[in-house]
């Protein structure tokens, strides 16, 4: 074939690839739950943009008080939250993932006060809340419009632990679907167990897993919890002691592999644990380390699934509560609720390890953070 010949063949293939690479969206839409008693609007909508980092206000949503967590549906097109107050309530809303408009649907009981955590099943059918001043687990029923139904099932955890001022009765911290959407399991910081249940699909209805609960070391604190992406391990960061657990998971069953502090060894100040992430290639696992203010840094054996301690990356800025790993890999986002915004860190895929970008944006009393795929 000729140079001419294959210039005709090849040009419109590349200015075809080119066209297709440039249509593709590269941003998402970020959702952010606050604790609204600084003034907060509550739910708060930025564009992400995965090639450069760059965050850019959307809108908010208000009228719900402490719309502290949130989940996103499998379909991405509702959200909910829930009302972290003493009476507890679940909110729903629809997304416009074109606009990024959230709109209020209904709310409901969360069945317990205080709810800090939310979890949908893989269908999309069931909204499963943890309350952690009630010390209780709710099923909530999804409807077809992603509307919210009334609580079909409350469990009360029983019990305390040796901590007075923070064990004195259950307090449940997460609530957590296995990859099989069967099993799930419910770290309890008040009497240091991560409970299991089995979820019926079709009715909702909870049953005790079995063994119905793994002990922790008394005194930890049990909070967030992370399945590994080949689902053979799980691990739990503990707020009370700054410790995470890796655990094999078999058969609904965890048995525990280690446990790792979250601190750098000469660190002797105050710390209070809080979230848990792990990259999607399964080789880091990341933690948030509150008070002393860092992100902990690990790397998992791929044939063990055990922890070794990188290092500890300073969040710029105060009590970093939930913070995730962009869909991309890229990126790592951290909400600092004390200092009132959000930042931006570049992910080095191979190391683990993170850089400060420079970006942030101002957003009161963040909380927790997630990540919809906008429209073309």
């Amino acid at each position: 074939m000729s140079f001419q010949n294959l210039c005709l063949y090849y040009v419109p293939f590349l200015l075809f690839m080119s066209f297709g690479s440039y249509a593709q969206s590269n941003d998402y839409y970020m959702l952010v739950g606050t604790y609204t008693q600084k003034g907060s609007d509550g739910l708060y909508v930025y564009k992400f943009n995965t090639q450069t980092g760059d965050l850019t206000a959307v809108g908010s949503a208000k009228g719900v008080k402490n719309p502290t967590f949130l989940d996103v549906a499998p379909n991405q097109k509702f959200v909910y939250a829930v009302g972290e107050t003493e009476d507890g309530s679940v909110n729903a809303f629809s997304f416009d993932n074109k606009t990024g408009k959230l709109t209020p649907i209904n709310s409901q009981s969360a069945g317990g006060s205080g709810p800090c955590h939310i979890s949908l099943d893989k269908t999309g059918k069931w909204a499963l809340v943890g309350n952690y001043g009630g010390g209780s687990v709710s099923v909530l029923p999804i409807e077809k419009n992603g509307s919210l139904g009334a609580p079909i099932q409350t469990i009360k955890h029983e019990g305390k632990s040796i901590n007075t001022s923070r064990q004195e009765k259950p307090h449940v911290h997460s609530v957590n679907v296995a990859p099989n959407n069967t099993d799930i399991f419910v770290p309890d910081l008040g009497i240091d167990k991560v409970v299991s249940y089995k979820l019926n699909a079709q009715t909702g209805h909870l049953s005790a897993g079995t063994p119905a609960a793994t002990k922790t070391v008394a005194g930890a604190g049990p909070r967030h919890f992370t399945f590994h992406p080949n689902g053979k391990w799980a691990y739990v960061i503990q707020e009370l002691n700054a410790t995470v657990t890796a655990y094999n998971y078999t058969n609904g069953a965890l048995s525990e592999i280690q446990t790792i502090s979250t601190l750098p060894a000469d660190y002797k100040g105050n710390n209070s644990c809080a979230d848990i992430h792990i990259s999607a290639d399964g080789k880091f696992l990341y933690g948030s380390n509150r008070f002393y203010d860092h992100l902990v840094i690990y790397s998992i054996d791929p044939k063990t699934g055990k922890l070794s301690y990188i290092t500890n990356q300073s969040v710029l800025g105060k009590t970093p509560r939930n913070f995730m790993i962009d869909p991309t890999g890229k990126w790592v986002l951290v909400a600092n609720q004390d200092s009132d915004n959000i930042v931006v860190f570049k992910r080095d895929a191979q190391k683990g390890t993170l850089t400060a970008t420079g970006k942030e944006v101002k957003v009161s009393m963040p909380v927790c953070l997630k990540m919809i795929k906008a429209a073309k």
